[in-house]
């Protein structure tokens, strides 16, 4: 069968980021305890994006030059799935764990906001998509602090020896959002910090309204220093598990970025595909309580997206375009708001 362009990238994205959303507790046996060699930022080897050490992947988009720039600290969603896997946490020296990272979050994901800034990506000991299976044991959460310690440490790293009082935005997805999401009470929340906030995209999870003290939701697409977040679903379909897991979170419209509940079509800037191709005015959305529904795109390979409701593997992809025009438009207004 000759698979259409998005239906290669469904299949290669759809098991390893959907399951954070997907919490179906059972119970997982004979786990093995090992924990990977510890990630030294100092090296350039940690790093799957660095400032002057881009993946050549990179080099499939157009950059521009810009001196109006971020920084952007990228946190990737949950790859590490592979049920043979008994390991909690995931390997970042091993070279098939790398190149998930590579060929699916950095490809088609960072690469939203490649001309908004200089883009640092750490590789981290992200925890096993088990631990949204499982009921919580003292592994899951040793797995889970784990993961955030290599964060944080990355983040740690980042300020002390790169930032120089740049503006930074912070993206991320799924497992990547929940991570960023205590980064940011950590390093940003009523800290001297928060000045420097462009904006955090926490896309694919739970955010609830009031979760920072001063870090809000944003409202308009050239506000700064607050955050925006989305969960990606078929029009007219509720998750199985709604109230739980997306319910009251906030809901950003990506096409107009503003309290616009509802979308047109022709605003809509564009899908990156897996051809890497964009597509443009491909898709409508409804902004709804903790969920954002969206039409079936209009793309090659749309029949098999009319078969599934569930759109997380996608939540990047789908307002690739809007995203990147977005994140420019944020960094302009936060030099136009620091100038003075």
């Amino acid at each position: 069968m000759n698979l259409t362009p998005f239906k290669n990238l469904l299949l290669l994205l759809l098991i390893t980021i959907t399951a954070s959303c997907n919490p179906l507790y059972h119970t997982v046996n004979n786990v093995k305890k090992s924990t990977p060699l510890q990630p030294d930022y100092s090296l350039s080897e940690s790093w799957a994006v660095f400032p002057g050490n881009y993946p050549a992947l990179l080099n499939e988009f157009e950059q521009v030059e810009n001196d109006q720039k971020a920084d952007v600290f990228y946190i990737y969603p949950t790859l590490f799935s592979d049920k043979k896997i008994k390991d909690w946490n995931a390997d970042i020296w091993d070279a098939s764990i790398r190149k998930d990272i590579f060929q699916k979050a950095v490809k088609y994901q960072v690469s939203a906001w490649l001309n908004a800034g200089d883009l640092y990506v750490p590789f981290y000991r992200q925890a096993h998509y088990r631990v949204f299976l499982e009921e919580p044991s003292d592994e899951s959460k040793r797995a889970w602090e784990l993961a955030y310690e290599d964060v944080k440490n990355a983040f740690e790293y980042y300020l002390e020896n790169h930032n120089q009082g740049k503006p930074i935005i912070i993206a991320c997805h799924s497992q990547g959002s929940m991570h960023a999401k205590r980064l940011i009470k950590d390093f940003f929340d009523r800290q001297a910090l928060q000045s420097q906030l462009v904006a955090a995209y926490l896309i694919g999870t739970r955010i609830f309204p009031d979760e920072f003290e001063s870090i809000k939701p944003m409202e308009k697409p050239n506000a700064v220093g607050g955050f925006v977040s989305w969960n990606a679903y078929k029009m007219k379909k509720f998750p199985k598990n709604y109230r739980e897991w997306f319910k009251g979170g906030v809901t950003t419209n990506p096409i107009s970025w503003d309290s616009q509940k509802s979308s047109q079509m022709n605003h809509h800037k564009g899908i990156l595909n897996e051809d890497l191709e964009i597509y443009p005015m491909s898709l409508r959305v409804e902004v709804k309580d903790g969920v954002l529904w969206t039409s079936v795109p209009k793309i090659p390979g749309r029949f098999y997206l009319s078969l599934i409701r569930n759109y997380h593997f996608a939540d990047i992809n789908l307002f690739w375009r809007d995203i990147e025009e977005n994140a420019k438009v944020r960094v302009k207004a936060w030099y136009q708001k620091n100038s003075g």
